[in-house]
C-alpha cells in the first residue's frame, strides 16, 4: 500500500521543485537577464553622473548669478534686477541661460520686476511659469497675474486670477486678493460677485487689514439695490 508523504516532506519537495525551475529559467535566460541588469545599471549611473557633474554645478552657478539680481530687486531697482548690466546678469538672462535649474523663484522675481515696470504681457509670461510648492508665493504669483491683466484692461481674466489667488493662499493674504476681486467685479458691473467677495473678507478674515473698512464696500453695494 502506498504511503502518504507528511506535510514537511511535501513542503521540502515543493521548495526543491521551485528552486530547480528558477535555476532552469535563469540558465536559459541568463544572457537576457544580464543584459537588462547592465542596461538598468548604466541608466542609473548616467543619471547619477548627470546630477553630480552637470545639474548640481549648474544650479550652484545659477545661484551665484542670481545674487546681484536679487540685491537689485530688494532695493527696488526692477529694471536692473530683470535686465542686469554689463557686469551682472538679470533674471531674464539667468532664465535664458539656466532655465529651471535656477529654481522656480526666478520666474516670480522676473514676473514681479516686469510688472513693476508696466511690462504686463512679459510679466504674465514669467509668472505663469512659476510652479513653486509654497502656497503663499504661488498665491502671490497668481495675484500678480491678475494685476497684469488689470494693466491690460482685461478685467474678466483678472477677476479669475484674483479669485484663484485667494483660494490658493487661504490665509490673511487672501483678504487682499478678495478685495482686488471685489473691486474688479464692480468694474465689470457684477455687484453680486463683488458683494460676495467683500462679505467673505468680513466673515473669514476679520483680522486682516482689509476687514477694517470692508463695511463701507458692503454698504455701498447694498444701499444701491
Amino acid at each position: 500500500m502506498a504511503t502518504k508523504n507528511n506535510p514537511e516532506e511535501l513542503r521540502n519537495q515543493n521548495m526543491q521543485e521551485a528552486a530547480s525551475k528558477t535555476e532552469q529559467f535563469f540558465e536559459k535566460n541568463k544572457k537576457t537577464i544580464y543584459t537588462c541588469f547592465i542596461a538598468v545599471l548604466a541608466v542609473a549611473l548616467v543619471a547619477l553622473l548627470y546630477s553630480r557633474f552637470y545639474l548640481q554645478p549648474k544650479k550652484a552657478e545659477a545661484a551665484d548669478q542670481l545674487y546681484h539680481a536679487e540685491q537689485a530687486f530688494a532695493q527696488g531697482n526692477y529694471e536692473l534686477a530683470l535686465n542686469g548690466d554689463d557686469n551682472n546678469m538679470g533674471f531674464d538672462e539667468v532664465i535664458s541661460k539656466y532655465g529651471r535649474k535656477a529654481g522656480a523663484a526666478v520666474y516670480l522675481y522676473a514676473g514681479v520686476s516686469a510688472l513693476q515696470q508696466g511690462n504686463f504681457e512679459e510679466a504674465i509670461g514669467f509668472l505663469k511659469k512659476y510652479d513653486g510648492n509654497d502656497k503663499i508665493l504661488l498665491g502671490r504669483a497668481q495675484a500678480c497675474i491678475g494685476d497684469a491683466y488689470v494693466g491690460l484692461e482685461d478685467y474678466k481674466t483678472a477677476l479669475g486670477w484674483f479669485e484663484k489667488a485667494a483660494a490658493t493662499s487661504d490665509n490673511l493674504f487672501s483678504a487682499t486678493y478678495l478685495l482686488k476681486a471685489g473691486v474688479t467685479a464692480e468694474k465689470l458691473g457684477d455687484t453680486q460677485k463683488a458683494l460676495a467677495a467683500y462679505k467673505q473678507i468680513k466673515d473669514q478674515y476679520r483680522q486682516a487689514p482689509e476687514a477694517i473698512d470692508i463695511d463701507k464696500y458692503i454698504v455701498r453695494i447694498e444701499s444701491a439695490k
